[in-house]
């Protein structure tokens, strides 16, 4: 009875560490960028940005599977990615190409961290009260994964520094306010996966995977950009739907 207890004990124990080992590891490739940014080492923190997205989108699904959710678990996520999805792609992007600018470098780089900031404290109020088919505003893991995507970008195509340089102080403002927007984003959390938009759903990403797969530092920032424009395109559309497409309700007779 006592060594059932015992093991009880430890699978609990078990159980609660398993998704925080995830945040855990979600941290550290964020914290091993931004060594890496301060190196010089910008491909390198690049990839590190990409594992610590992928450890991010684990650990959740690894503490509903093991029925371990917590307020703790929640905290310790939102202060890992803004470690990994805020300081490090602002990092990343101020060695890497912002530096030069001087004041308005630093100050775009801080832009990118503290809306990031400011997008996981929106978060995290309401996400009860939020839509989940949508995102309010872009998330920080696609801003960071933008940001990665675009080193990764330059260097496989060998673009001149004098244009990257303006393009990434734009790139950072323009990332920076989509994430504090109230834009909606497509979250895709609400697919169920019998109906037939789900399928097409399915059939896109996987088209998408496949596009992207032989060259992803080609694709990946391409793919990131269609994303980010996803927010603004969709709100213009539905705009101009309300204003010259709306039905008009018949009069009565």
């Amino acid at each position: 009875m006592k060594t059932e207890r015992i093991r009880g004990k430890r699978k609990e124990i078990l159980i609660f560490f398993l998704p925080n080992l995830f945040t855990s590891a979600n941290l550290f490739f964020g914290f091993f960028s931004v060594l890496n940014s301060f190196q010089g080492r910008w491909v390198t923190a690049a990839y590190a940005i990409f594992v610590a997205a992928f450890a991010d989108g684990l650990d959740g699904r690894v503490a509903r599977l093991t029925k371990a959710q917590s307020a703790f678990g929640e905290e310790y996520d939102s202060l890992a990615d803004l470690i990994s999805f805020g300081m490090a792609p602002a990092m990343l992007l101020y060695f890497w190409a912002l530096q030069p600018f001087g004041r308005l470098g630093w100050i775009a780089a801080f832009a990118f961290l503290l809306c990031a900031a400011l997008r996981l404290a929106r978060f995290n109020v309401l996400k009860q009260s939020v839509e989940k088919r949508y995102f309010q505003g872009l998330p920080s893991p696609f801003a960071a994964g933008a940001v990665a995507s675009a080193v990764l970008f330059y260097r496989e195509m060998g673009l001149v520094t004098d244009f990257r340089e303006p393009f990434t102080v734009v790139l950072a403002f323009v990332l920076a306010v989509s994430m504090i927007s109230t834009l909606r984003y497509r979250s895709f959390k609400d697919l169920k996966f019998k109906s037939q938009k789900t399928f097409a759903w399915m059939l896109l990403i996987a088209v998408s995977i496949i596009v992207v797969s032989p060259k992803p530092e080609l694709t990946l920032f391409p793919v990131a950009m269609m994303y980010v424009l996803w927010g603004p395109l969709g709100e213009l559309s539905r705009l101009v739907w309300k204003r010259f497409f709306r039905i008009i309700p018949k009069s009565k007779k």
